[in-house]
Parts: C-alpha cells; sequence; structure tokens
C-alpha cells in the first residue's frame, strides 16, 4: 500500500514506529541495499526529505511486508520537460534497489508497480536508477513487464569498482595492483612513518562513535567537497543525517569505519554501511595537505585488510563515479549499475498521457542517439 508523502514530524513518528517491520524486511531482503535499510532509511527521511515530497510504497502479502521503495516526482526527465515517478535517491545515496524480501520479489514488484499505477501524483512513467543489472531486482521487474506486456526500456549503464574476492588482502593486493604501484605505496608508508606516529583503526568503542563522526565531518569539510559545498558538514541537515545514520548502523553492528592517525590526529577516514553480507562504501575523507602521501590510497589498503580480514563480508560496492581513477586501479571486479524507464498505466485520460510521454522519452531518446552517431 501506498504509505503516502512525507509530512513531517507526525509521519516521521510514523516511520519510526514502522521501523521495525521494515528492519524484519531488509533482515530478509532478496538483495542488499544499506541505503534503503532502516539504518539509513530512518535518518534520511528525518533530515533529508522535504515535506510532502516522498512517498513509501510498502508491498505486503497478508500481514507480511514483502517491499519497500521511497519514491519522489522529478519535474523533469533529464533535459525533457516531462514530470517523472522516480525511486528516491537523494545526494548520498548511492544505490537504489526496493527492499523485497527473498523469494518475493515479482509480487513485490507486482504491487508496487500497481500502486503507482493508481497513484494519482505519479506522473507519466517510473524512472528507477541505481539498479544491479545482474540483481534480483532487475531481473524480477524485467520479468514483470514481459509478463505484463508493459513497456519498459534501459536508459543507462555503467560499471563502477566492487570488491568481491576469496583472495587475503595481501594476495589481492600482489594479484590486482602493479608491481610499480605497490613499490610506490610502501615508500609513502615509510614516508610517513617518518613524520610521527601512525596508527590505523576501527572504530570499536561506542564511546568514541560521536568524537569519529565529528572528526570526519571536520576533516571533509577541510577539502575540496567544503570549498565547493559539498561536504556532509555544509549544512546542518546531512551532518545530522550521517551521525543519526552511524549511531543506528553502529549499534546494530553494521557501522564499518576506518581511520589512520598521524601522532593521534586524523589524516584519512572512511565509513561503510553494512547490510546483509555485503556492504557499501559511503564516503572517505582525508587530509589534502598531507596529499604528498597518498592518504586516501593508504586508507583504501587499510579498508582492504579490514574486509578481506572480516569472514562476515562477503563483498564491498565502493559506490564510486564510473572510471574512478583511484579505486579502479585498486579493485578489479565491476558492477554494472542500470537505470530503467517503466510504462505506468491507467484509466482514461490518465492512461493516453501516460502513454504519450512514455512514448515522446523514447522518442527523443532515440533521436538523441541518430543525431550523435551522425556527428
Amino acid at each position: 500500500m501506498d504509505m503516502a508523502s512525507h509530512p513531517g514530524p507526525a509521519a516521521q513518528r510514523g516511520t519510526a514506529d514502522r521501523a521495525a517491520r521494515w528492519a524484519d524486511l531488509a533482515a530478509h531482503a532478496e538483495e542488499a541495499n544499506a541505503f534503503y535499510a532502516p539504518d539509513m532509511l530512518v535518518p534520511a527521511l528525518a533530515h533529508l526529505a522535504q515535506d510532502g515530497t516522498v512517498h513509501l510504497l510498502e508491498a505486503s502479502a497478508g500481514d507480511r511486508l514483502i517491499g519497500l521503495m521511497p519514491v519522489i516526482v522529478h519535474p523533469r526527465h533529464g533535459r525533457l520537460p516531462i514530470a517523472c515517478a522516480g525511486n528516491w535517491m537523494h545526494e548520498h545515496c548511492f544505490f537504489g534497489a526496493p527492499l523485497i524480501r527473498r523469494g518475493h520479489a515479482l509480487e513485490a514488484w507486482r504491487d508496487l508497480i500497481g500502486q503507482l499505477d493508481a497513484a494519482s501524483w505519479a506522473p507519466a512513467f517510473l524512472h528507477l536508477q541505481g539498479l544491479d543489472a545482474a540483481g534480483a531486482n532487475a531481473a524480477a521487474l524485467e520479468s514483470l513487464c514481459v509478463e505484463q506486456r508493459r513497456g519498459y526500456r534501459e536508459v543507462d549503464r555503467y560499471d563502477r569498482a566492487i570488491l568481491r574476492s576469496d583472495l587475503s588482502a595481501d594476495a589481492y593486493w600482489e594479484a590486482n595492483v602493479r608491481s610499480k604501484k605497490r613499490k610506490e605505496i610502501r615508500r609513502l608508508q615509510k614516508r610517513l612513518a617518518d613524520e610521527g606516529q601512525v596508527e590505523q583503526r576501527l572504530l570499536s568503542d561506542p564511546a568514541e562513535l560521536a568524537d569519529w563522526c565529528d572528526a570526519f565531518l571536520a576533516l571533509e569539510r577541510a577539502g575540496w567537497k567544503g570549498t565547493e559545498g559539498t561536504a556532509l558538514a555544509c549544512q546542518p541537515a546531512h551532518a545530522a543525517f550521517f551521525r543519526d545514520a552511524c549511531a543506528s548502523a553502529f549499534a546494530g553492528g553494521r557501522l564499518h569505519m576506518l581511520r589512520i592517525d598521524l601522532d593521534q590526529r586524523p589524516i584519512a577516514m572512511l565509513a561503510n554501511f553494512r547490510h546483509l553480507d555485503g556492504a557499501f562504501s559511503f564516503k572517505i575523507a582525508f587530509d589534502e595537505a598531507m596529499g604528498r602521501f597518498s592518504p586516501g590510497v593508504l586508507i583504501e589498503l587499510a579498508n582492504l585488510h579490514a574486509v578481506q580480514g572480516d569472514a562476515s563480508i562477503a563483498w564491498m560496492d565502493s559506490c564510486a563515479a564510473p572510471d574512478h581513477p583511484m579505486i579502479d586501479s585498486l579493485w578489479s571486479e565491476r558492477r554494472t549499475i542500470v537505470q530503467y524507464r517503466i510504462a505506468l498505466r491507467g484509466r482514461g485520460p490518465r492512461r493516453l498521457t501516460r502513454n504519450a510521454a512514455f512514448a515522446l522519452a523514447n522518442g527523443a531518446e532515440r533521436l538523441a542517439a541518430m543525431m550523435k552517431g551522425r556527428s
């Protein structure tokens, strides 16, 4: 059922009440997505969602929750002045697969898409971003569209780094990083050690959580993200989202936070959020004044050892942009991320309007591809 929009404090209390049902769904999800699990979704709704903008779609089978997808309305679709519905991917969300209960993927998608068909607030079509091309969500969605003879189109795809290997950290490093680069990193580690006492730490003490969050926010803001205004600390609501998400994940044993200190001062930090047997590399921050030591690479090397040394983490998504020069040179596996445009149905004028919008978007895309091919 459509849980309606997110209108403010009352809805926030309701969201907190539903968190237990969401947590049960997350624990039995077909596909991991830490960004839609309660640790991150509840703080995102509380701090990042504008009033009335997020519709929380829940799919049910009897009394059991089998699907959850936050949806917003985009005023435009790319360059086209066509409003459309889309899975909610705020600026700190890097994966968009809905939470769907294991064994119920087709059933859940049928319910979720059916709700959008019936929703008067859902214009044009559904634009889904951030799905794994090889994941259960994408497979079930395509199957449903074929079953219902519903129009769908893959809009875009790209590859990003993922760490998925049974090798030890040392063996992985030897196998996937060039000898020249490994030698350079060893040289940087020795040079950094000459500067003072170097310590690598994984957050384990709850009494240190608040200080670690503060240190991360300060470190990120002191760099280029702070200059561009995109650091979490540049907006109080975004910093509050980060602190609350870290607190919730840490309490559940799902926060994986690392730092490298030089003389007890952090020079590099990263935060990962875990879900099921996987993890998502959320953010990285480092002291740009220490750039000559490549602290970003050094914290990723520490992360490699932490992940490969933890038997409960089977894989980690880098959440990086495509062709990322640093992480792509360290991790050899790739995850293909796709976007879909899904036709929505309706009755009367709404059906005609939605059909026309879907056809227009597809036609504009084909025309752009033709023009690009001729240029």
